[in-house]
């Protein structure tokens, strides 16, 4: 009972985050982000072929940073060097799922400077003109298909309410 509260209540937290997000982005950027993005972001944890892909894009481009098993940085929750945050596990232990595909792939396409329209201690590249956007997608497809089938299923509903009030 403990646990179905817990996701009930992440899942609604992060609805709230989706719908406050594209409510509160500036209206110029809201544009300039739409624009550079394809019509829909979907990814694809049960493609074969994306998750081969994204697996080599997430090895030459991620997991030096990330880890090869998605786990992250020691101490990325309360720890910066230079100033800047560590980069936080993408598996179940981390809040990668806790994001809608569309924010999953603007962060990782412009990065978080551009998502918040401000500076963000972080040290993530911007990709915009080193992946295409299916090797993003790709990547991000890899990621999922590493998460528990809960934790996926969890992370679709996030989606499926992101879509819902983003219109």
């Amino acid at each position: 009972m403990r646990k179905k509260t817990l996701i009930l209540s992440a899942l609604a937290a992060f609805v709230l985050f989706g719908v406050l997000f594209v409510l509160l982005m500036p209206q110029d950027h809201a544009n300039t982000m739409s624009d550079a993005m394809p019509e829909s972001i979907t990814l694809t944890p049960d493609d074969r072929a994306v998750v081969a892909q994204g697996r080599l894009v997430y090895q030459g481009q991620c997991a030096s940073c990330h880890g090869d098993n998605l786990e992250g940085q020691v101490g990325w929750r309360d720890q910066l060097i230079d100033g800047k945050r560590l980069a936080p596990p993408h598996d179940e232990t981390g809040h990668t799922w806790h994001h809608p595909d569309e924010m999953l792939f603007q962060l990782t396409k412009n990065g978080i400077n551009a998502m918040l329209s401000k500076p963000y201690p972080n040290n993530m590249p911007v990709y915009k003109d080193i992946l295409s956007d299916a090797e993003i997608i790709a990547a991000l497809s890899y990621i999922k298909s590493q998460w528990p089938d809960e934790t996926q299923a969890i992370h679709d509903q996030i989606n499926a309410s992101y879509q819902q009030n983003k219109h």
